[in-house]
């Protein structure tokens, strides 16, 4: 049996400017006896940074390959499979890229780090954001003035980044849309052509259309089991939350194995001690779920900073 350990989780709204290019700022801090390890699965998502403050930094690989060390400053690209990981008593901080924040910041096409873990420090075009390290290993800093100094100098990068294309925002919007269910309505929304929004989903979302409509329905679905209003697991039914794309629970089993390397049965039947707390809002930064309420201490009104 798994010794009793702790984790704490405080997710923090940036900027109005910033969210369309972010996710939510979030800490994490699990306490745990020391060299105990605790192992969970994160779901297909997009690009994420994270950032160790104290402790070791977590181990983690894409599946199938095994879960090994990884970087202080540590990014995940955008992924198709999940992602294993065990987590030591540690402090971090996590911050995801949306697509338009990759358009933006990022000067290298999605899918050259598409279904990669990398280290931060080791890739030119991710400097940008290498400086955050600094700010969250700051000595004596509460987390809530470590949140608003991140967001006080993505606020300031900001101004050194042109736009990106209004079209990366426009069809994000529409993968998110579950009435979309092919790339040829995907590419009518757009009035592209299937090889022109071909190089732009690989340049921009990392993965070819046909892929992020594929996550995108199984990202609804998991997220209907996930946060179901039973408590208890076994009681739930993954017939009575799959998106209606989905021909039948074969046709679901299919990607759930692509997806996460196991059954939705063993997925289930395996302890989720991090995604049960945290699934609700990452799954809100996937576009899957409904906004939900989060603290936020961060408030920006006429370029001035307050806590909230």
């Amino acid at each position: 049996m798994m010794e009793p350990f702790d984790i704490q989780v405080r997710f923090y709204a940036l900027s109005g400017a910033l969210q369309p290019f972010f996710t939510a700022l979030y800490s994490f801090e699990i306490d745990c006896p020391e060299g105990m390890r605790v192992d969970d699965w994160l779901h297909p998502e997009w690009a994420t940074m994270r950032f160790t403050q104290e402790g070791r930094p977590p181990d983690g690989a894409v599946i199938p390959a095994p879960a090994g060390p990884t970087f202080p400053f540590v990014v995940s690209g955008p992924t198709s499979r999940a992602i294993g990981f065990t987590l030591w008593r540690s402090r971090l901080w996590g911050l995801g890229l949306q697509p338009a924040g990759w358009a933006r910041y990022v000067a290298m096409p999605a899918r050259a780090l598409a279904d990669q873990i990398v280290d931060g420090h080791q890739v030119e075009a991710l400097a940008p954001f290498a400086p955050i390290l600094d700010i969250v290993r700051q000595e004596r800093l509460k987390a809530d003035a470590i949140a608003r100094q991140i967001n006080t100098y993505l606020l300031d990068l900001d101004q050194h980044f042109a736009a990106p294309d209004p079209l990366v925002e426009r069809c994000h919007e529409v993968l998110r849309d579950p009435a979309v269910a092919d790339v040829e309505g995907l590419g009518r929304k757009l009035d592209m052509n299937r090889r022109s929004l071909e190089r732009f989903c690989a340049r921009y979302f990392g993965f070819p259309p046909k892929m992020l409509l594929r996550r995108q329905r199984f990202l609804r679905s998991l997220a209907r089991y996930m946060v179901s209003s039973s408590t208890d697991r076994s009681a739930r039914s993954w017939s009575s939350v799959l998106d209606e794309q989905y021909f039948d629970h074969a046709h679901f089993v299919r990607d759930f194995r692509s997806f996460m390397g196991m059954t939705p049965t063993e997925y289930a039947e395996r302890p989720h001690p991090v995604l049960d707390r945290i699934m609700a809002r990452r799954m809100v930064d996937q576009g899957v779920l409904a906004q939900t309420d989060m603290p936020t201490v961060l408030r920006y009104a006429d370029g001035a900073a307050a806590a909230g």
